[in-house]
């Protein structure tokens, strides 16, 4: 297994593996319109030479305190093929894909996933660190890592998604 950039080839199979994985169209979708945007990052695991899974990222902003030169990132979506799923494939899209994104620049990720997947990656409440997600959603399932300690010191209120997340 090996994770690397997104290239441009990849673009269909990477649809192909969030329709799969989701078993809907939307977060496809939002990837594609997300693409047009500045600041993301999208990486994509290959096995035996073909492209299984997939990880995006996008800049998020927070409505509240908040230095503007921080980059603070959304991850979403992660998919992986079905058939790879529980193969250890995902958590090496994560791991990897966190230490490019904080060694270009970005000091923290925030994600909404499920609750006992993501604190294994250092993952803690985005509540503990005084961000609240836009969205209604369980404390525990909005979460963040910072790139270091202190990375989001003085940094509270409510991180806000780009609005093509809307139609997911």
């Amino acid at each position: 297994m090996k994770v690397r950039a997104e290239r441009t080839k990849d673009f269909e199979t990477i649809r192909q593996i969030n329709i799969a994985a989701f078993e809907r169209e939307n977060e496809a979708n939002l990837i594609e319109r997300l693409r047009l945007s500045s600041n993301t990052f999208s990486f994509v695991a290959i096995v035996a030479k073909q492209v299984v899974g997939h990880i995006f990222f996008s800049p998020v902003s927070v409505e509240g305190t908040c230095p503007e030169h921080l980059l603070i990132l959304g991850l979403a979506p992660l998919a992986v093929l079905p058939e790879y799923q529980r193969q250890g494939i995902g958590s090496m899209l994560v791991q990897h894909s966190l230490k490019e994104c904080f060694q270009s620049g970005c000091c923290a990720v925030v994600v909404l996933g499920h609750p006992t997947y993501y604190p294994r990656f250092g993952f803690v409440r985005a509540s503990q660190q005084g961000l609240k997600c836009e969205y209604d959603v369980p404390d525990e399932a909005f979460v963040v890592l910072e790139s270091q300690a202190q990375a989001l010191r003085g940094v509270a209120g409510i991180v806000k998604y780009r609005s093509e997340f809307i139609d997911v």
